[in-house]
């Protein structure tokens, strides 16, 4: 797939997943989530998550660059070609294991600090890099 489409159809599943946490969010300034809605508060961030590691892996890709298997490792190429700022690490490292435990893990998720990740806000930095269109040229 071309690199343009690719980061068009990322940021048009990052404009609908993050739409949902906005409305989780507002939802919970009034009241608890019910079960059902943390459950797609997580499928929310997941498929962000994922849709960031794919980007993330398909810029690699169309710079010539190893694409490493762990996601760990392609946000840290990206840091090092200067795509996204490295002192973003640490919050890339958070998310990608926050996806590893929804996937994998599920009994080990922690849904007080998923749901304090989103009230507060500090998943937008996903969405700020599905959104911005990189040129690899």
């Amino acid at each position: 797939m071309r690199l343009d489409l690719y980061q068009a159809e990322t940021a048009r599943i990052a404009n609908e997943q993050s739409a949902l946490l906005i409305l989780a969010r507002e939802i919970m300034a009034q009241r608890s989530l019910s079960l059902l809605e943390q459950g797609g508060v997580l499928h929310a961030l997941q498929v962000l998550i994922e849709n960031a590691i794919g980007k993330a892996k398909h810029l690699l890709k169309a710079r010539n660059e190893l694409v490493p298997v762990s996601a760990y490792d392609a946000f840290i190429a990206l840091g090092r070609l200067g795509e996204i700022d490295t002192q973003n690490l640490p919050a890339w490292n958070a998310v990608i294991g926050l996806r590893n435990r929804i996937v994998h893990d599920y009994m080990n998720v922690d849904m007080g600090k998923v749901l304090e990740l989103v009230t507060s806000g500090k998943d937008k930095f996903i969405t700020d890099f599905l959104l911005r269109s990189i040129d690899v040229n």
